[in-house]
């Protein structure tokens, strides 16, 4: 009976120890931008962050969410394979708003538990 229990738990820490090699990771070089001042007149302003796997399995951006209605985000919808890199482009509305700004947007991905943030600012005259 112990021989049994021992060969299940040597099997299941196997399996656990390769699943968790076989994961996919998000970073990015650059997790912040930020526009400075831009003007009201001028209109939206946007920027694109480079999303990069550093993991050895596909990463998958399920949700890419922005803080605020004024900020919209496109992102990379097919997988990401490893090593390669996937864009989410985040574009800023500043009418009606003018003063400093900071706007969280939140990625969620098979790469992270939880949110990875990225976050834009600057100050609209």
């Amino acid at each position: 009976m112990k021989q049994i229990i021992f060969i299940f738990m040597a099997i299941l820490l196997a399996t656990g120890m390769a699943s968790a090699q076989n994961k996919a990771v998000i970073s990015a070089d650059e997790t912040s931008h930020d526009f400075g001042t831009i003007k009201e007149a001028n209109g939206n302003v946007s920027h694109t962050f480079k999303i990069k796997n550093t993991g050895e399995a596909p990463l998958v951006l399920t949700r890419v969410i922005a803080s605020c209605g004024c900020t919209t985000p496109e992102w990379t919808k097919e997988p990401i394979a490893p090593g390669k890199t996937g864009d989410i482009k985040i574009t800023y509305n500043p009418k009606d708003r003018p003063g400093p700004f900071v706007k969280t947007i939140s990625v969620y991905s098979n790469g992270k538990t939880g949110s990875f943030i990225l976050t834009i600012r600057g100050e609209v005259e």
